[in-house]
């Protein structure tokens, strides 16, 4: 294997005609996501990073498109724990927040929230849950990628000495920085957890898959992706919202 050269590169030899492997899980979940986003939303990344995946996605116009989300948004913010997040290239905007604090942002601010390989390191589900639903509009989408807790990625990422876990992250992405990782907690990372924290009297699930499969039922062990696209559900969020969300709402009807 060449240097810097990935193991997945080496495995994937189709990566050469487009920049991106057959059932290649950005590609899976971004498209969806760029589906559902209405033309000129305004979108919290929440997790957003320093935006380290668009330092080497220029290999693949076509993940880089995706992960712009397809240019639809007219505003895209982001907001994480570190400080690094400010230096996100493709941030309109940018807020540095404290884990388990509420978010800096006003009720029913986002048409849709996006958290890409985030809820793993969620130590706090339920004030997280609150304030995703919170922050996001009525009708509006939450769509989150995530290892499920069973998956081999996960189990070996729990038991595996820290020093283990490093090596192996280095020999799949050999430009992958110790900084660009978190502690993680898996608290939010199986169907049952989604379900108790984003109940169906105030959420409706449009579809759960992994990798290129659509399934409603419980995730395979091998399977390391576990995608969530979810929308507000009125009524169950009427009770949820402050009193001036309440007002603004009837006022528009």
């Amino acid at each position: 294997m060449q240097a810097g050269e990935s193991i997945v590169d080496k495995d994937h030899p189709e990566i050469a005609a487009g920049g991106y492997m057959q059932g290649d899980s950005t590609v899976d979940f971004y498209q969806r996501v760029v589906t559902v986003l209405p033309e000129g939303a305004v979108v919290l990344d929440l997790g957003a990073g320093r935006g380290v995946m668009f330092t080497y996605e220029e290999r693949s116009p076509l993940r880089r498109w995706l992960l712009l989300l397809g240019k639809k948004c007219s505003r895209r913010i982001g907001a994480d724990v570190i400080p690094e997040v400010k230096l996100n290239p493709v941030l309109d905007e940018a807020a540095v927040i404290e884990a388990g604090k509420p978010l800096p942002f006003a009720d029913q601010s986002f048409d849709l929230v996006l958290c890409d390989w985030v809820l793993e390191h969620i130590a706090d589900p339920e004030s997280f849950a609150a304030e995703v639903g919170r922050v996001l509009k009525i009708g509006g989408w939450f769509c989150a990628r995530t290892p499920n807790r069973w998956s081999y990625f996960a189990i070996g990422s729990q038991i595996l000495p820290k020093s283990v876990r490093k090596m192996a992250l280095h020999r799949f992405d050999p430009d992958g920085e110790d900084r660009d990782s978190f502690q993680t907690y898996y608290r939010l990372n199986t169907l049952g957890a989604l379900a108790k924290h984003f109940p169906s009297d105030c959420w409706i699930m449009q579809t759960m898959f992994t990798r290129n499969t659509v399934s409603t039922t419980a995730i395979g062990h091998g399977s390391t992706a576990l995608f969530r696209f979810m929308r507000n559900s009125c009524p169950g969020r009427l009770a949820r919202l402050s009193w001036s969300s309440c007002a603004k709402l009837l006022d528009a009807v």
